[in-house]
């Protein structure tokens, strides 16, 4: 029970107090008059201000509330080092056991985890007691709050999120002092970079904590895309540059481990993935156009609207046997490096299209075999023939007919047909999911081949092959049996999709990954991958999957579409996977490149230093023991040698409460009516 005196005004406290400086001042003037009543006249001036005030006598019942004091609780993934996780929870016990002795205290036990996935997404954020704390106080009373006890290594992440502390904050540090540590950093590592050019990552392999003397060799194992790893002595603590070329587009797995040295905390911080997607700088196309015609501005408009294509279109206006009589040395012409491109600089090239081109021999045989040859060795030939295809002066009767993928039959077939996907390229990359063939306009020509070879993935005139893929050794080789693609472009009876099929088809000889038509590959949402293959087969067997730790399990992969396959499989740990189905095989790093909870792995108080000694709290090691328990008064230092302080709150419930006004209306009238009669009579007298 506490009884204490309040006051309940009845005016604004402004006009009490100008009514007491009024009182006093005609106060002031009777005493310097001499007026035998003044005295009177201020009691009663004292007891109406007094009214006016309104004093109230409460007696309040209170029920004392408990202090409360929030220990967190480090449980994430580098407290799981050493014997971290034994030194915390021995503290927890024995801190709960002291608090429990000490008199109206509640203990609040906060554990810290790292944030867990999200649909598959791994979460890289790492330790975050701040952000814990501040959802913490948001749930209990701060004027409740004793103190905050943390018990952590001291590496925390969220160090911004530092909220207003209420009551003292101390640190019990995990770790020993001998802990020490290894780790590779990768730095400088781009998301792309151009094929063919090497890109330059920086590495480092650090020591922490107590490590042994500098100057130490350490191993680096290096692996692309699985490969065996190439192995390099480097000195510890010293930066070093890696000069790296992609070995092909799309995503470049590469794998960066150091051996686990003796003594030290963790192997999870000695090994590194980086995934580069390879690009290519720009695409250098070569067109060969055998005369003018209308696809041949289709072909140079597709090429064109492209930035990233290097073109170089030769087009022969002037065929030997057009003789119109004017002389060789006034036409507006230039002549063609034809040598320079097709004996000296042909490798450079990533594509080659002969659009209605004939021999005229205008271009040698030993120009063709040159690029027969460079096909060989991994180059791209597409052909888009015309009637001249058909013809004694064929492309196909040159050195160029070892790479074809089919032979002319001589026949020209001037018919009208609309153009149709076959069941093969409803399952290849370059013509599945093109817009519905209804609704395709007609051509008006096609040229006959015979046996061919590869893949046909469109057909014509009664079925016959209308485009025919083929690999010829290393390279990729296209025959478009008709010239009147352009027709589409034109809006030709509603047009095609003329412009997306021959980006594919041209992106597809240049071996871009997304065009592969027998690949097993893999995307990565933090430790979940999503499996995608795509074959022309019918079918397709389980997918083999090799973990970091050597283990394998198998994934059933489930039809989409045809030609296309998919599963999913959530990996155990972060770290590189090795995918294979069949002759494919691919890899793939799950997780995040350098986890951030082992990017420093020695325990420290220096982070955690600003926030303790705001409060004035204190940093203890759990090696050195527990600290004892202590009461101290809100301000004072909260920490010494083997102890930490906690302030009391006195913190309260009321549970009711009962006011009684000192003076009330009838005694106020009573005493200020005597008073100033006494003081009238006494006037009155004199």
């Amino acid at each position: 029970m506490t009884q204490t005196i309040l006051f309940d005004p009845l005016v604004p406290w402004p006009v009490i107090w100008l009514l007491a400086a009024l009182s006093t001042a005609v106060l002031s003037l009777a005493v310097w008059k001499r007026l035998a009543g003044w005295p009177l006249r201020a009691l009663a001036a004292l007891v109406l201000i007094g009214a006016l005030s309104g004093p109230v006598y409460q007696i309040e019942d209170r029920a004392p509330l408990n202090d409360i004091v929030l220990v967190l609780e480090d449980k994430t993934a580098s407290q799981s080092l050493s014997d971290r996780r034994e030194q915390t929870s021995t503290a927890v016990t024995a801190l709960e056991a002291a608090l429990a002795q000490r008199a109206n205290t509640e203990v609040r036990r906060i554990p810290i985890d790292n944030v867990p996935a999200r649909e598959g997404r791994s979460d890289n954020s790492g330790t975050l007691v701040m952000s814990a704390l501040a959802e913490a106080l948001a749930n209990v009373p701060r004027g409740r709050v004793a103190g905050i006890i943390a018990l952590s290594d001291g590496q925390i992440h969220d160090l911004a999120q530092t909220p207003a502390l209420p009551a003292p904050l101390h640190l019990l540090l995990t770790g020993r002092p001998g802990d020490w540590d290894r780790r590779l950093i990768v730095k400088n590592a781009p998301s792309f970079a151009i094929i063919g050019e090497p890109v330059t990552l920086t590495l480092r392999i650090e020591d922490q904590g107590d490590a042994p003397p500098a100057g130490a060799l350490a191993e680096l194992a290096i692996s692309i895309g699985g490969a065996e790893p190439q192995r390099f002595n480097l000195p510890v603590g010293v930066d070093f540059d890696l000069p790296l070329t992609l070995p092909h587009g799309g995503r470049n797995v590469i794998q960066f481990t150091v051996p686990t040295a003796e003594g030290e905390l963790t192997d999870r911080n000695n090994a590194a993935l980086v995934q580069i997607n390879g690009v290519r700088d720009r695409l250098r196309v070569l067109l060969v156009s055998g005369e003018p015609h209308p696809g041949g501005r289709t072909w140079r408009n597709l090429l064109k609207s492209d930035s990233a294509v290097d073109l170089v279109h030769f087009t022969i206006l002037r065929p030997p046997e057009k003789q119109d009589g004017v002389p060789v040395d006034e036409l507006s012409l230039i002549a063609f490096p034809t040598r320079e491109l097709f004996l000296e600089k042909i490798n450079d090239f990533d594509l080659i299209i002969f659009d209605r081109y004939k021999r005229r021999g205008i271009l040698p045989a030993i120009y063709l075999d040159n690029v027969a040859d460079y096909v060989q060795r991994g180059g791209a030939v597409l052909v888009a023939a015309g009637p001249d295809f058909a013809s004694a002066d064929s492309i196909y009767r040159s050195p160029l007919s070892s790479i074809l993928p089919a032979s002319p039959s001589a026949r020209v077939l001037e018919r009208a047909y609309r153009p149709e996907i076959t069941d093969l390229g409803q399952r290849h990359p370059v013509t599945a999911d093109l817009t519905g063939t209804a609704d395709w306009g007609r051509w008006l020509r096609q040229i006959e081949v015979d046996v061919p070879e590869g893949h046909v993935l469109m057909s014509g005139v009664d079925a016959r092959p209308l485009l025919v893929l083929n690999r010829v050794e290393e390279g990729r080789v296209a025959l478009l049996a008709s010239d009147h693609a352009w027709l589409w472009s034109r809006g030709y009876e509603g047009g095609g999709p003329q412009l997306e099929l021959l980006r594919r088809l041209a992106h597809w000889m240049m071996k871009e990954p997304q065009l592969e038509e027998d690949v097993l590959s893999a995307e990565a949402t933090g430790q979940r991958m999503r499996i995608q293959r795509r074959s022309l087969d019918a079918d397709v067997g389980e997918v083999t999957i090799t973990t970091p730790d050597g283990s394998t399990a198998t994934v059933a992969l489930t039809q989409t579409a045809p030609g296309r396959w998919e599963g999913r499989f959530e990996g155990p740990e972060p770290g590189l996977y090795r995918l294979e189905e069949g002759e494919q095989s691919t890899v793939i790093g799950l997780g995040p490149a350098a986890p951030r909870e082992f990017e420093q792995t020695i325990a420290t108080g220096e982070v955690m230093t600003a926030a303790v000694a705001q409060t004035r709290g204190g940093v203890r090691a759990l090696h050195d023991g527990i600290p004892s328990l202590r009461n101290i008064r809100a301000g004072r230092v909260a920490a010494g040698r083997g102890w930490i302080g906690l302030t009391p709150r006195d913190a309260y419930r009321t549970i009711s409460v009962r006011q009684t006004p000192l003076l009330p209306a009838w005694l106020v009238l009573l005493m200020a009516s005597a008073a100033i009669i006494a003081g009238w009579l006494r006037e009155g007298r004199r």
